[in-house]
């Protein structure tokens, strides 16, 4: 249900209001989805006035004819401290941190994102080992690591 075309519509009216799109998820049925959308505002901190501003110029966006009907339910919050990490965009604007990736057929691995060459591959350096290559596409979850984490 979560289509390139999707992600783009709600990257762009979010851009508009001056945020930027840090993930969407849609769950729930297909009668109600859940829509979940986790904003980001460099150099500063969402606050809970951001998202309720988004969350209304999304409803309005929704209401009117928007992609998942008139019975959907709407999630607008910050991206968190161990913030997804989803898109290309994100690979490259944290090139230097360390991210707790799952990989497929590696598990869940912590490791350094050290370069993103192009569109479709990540360079990672799990701790204690070697840098490596990795297709964007066998990520299946990433979050930034805290500081605090092992």
């Amino acid at each position: 249900m979560l289509t390139e075309s999707l992600v783009e519509a709600f990257r762009t009216r979010l851009e508009a209001l001056g945020f930027d799109l840090a993930d969407l998820r849609i769950g729930g049925t297909p009668n109600r989805p859940l829509v979940q959308v986790r904003i980001d505002c460099p150099p500063r901190n969402v606050t809970v006035e951001d998202c309720s501003q988004v969350s209304r110029a999304l409803e309005q966006w929704l209401d009117v004819g928007g992609p998942l009907g008139n019975r959907y339910v709407l999630e607008v919050s910050s991206p968190g401290i161990e913030r997804p990490v989803r898109w290309h965009r994100h690979w490259a604007q944290f090139v230097g941190r360390d991210v707790n990736v799952k990989l497929a057929g590696l598990g869940r691995v912590r490791a350094r994102i050290v370069s993103v060459p192009d569109e479709e591959t990540v360079v990672l350096q799990p701790k204690g080992d070697a840098e490596r290559e990795y297709r964007l596409s066998d990520v299946r979850d990433a979050r930034l690591a805290s500081d605090t984490d092992g």
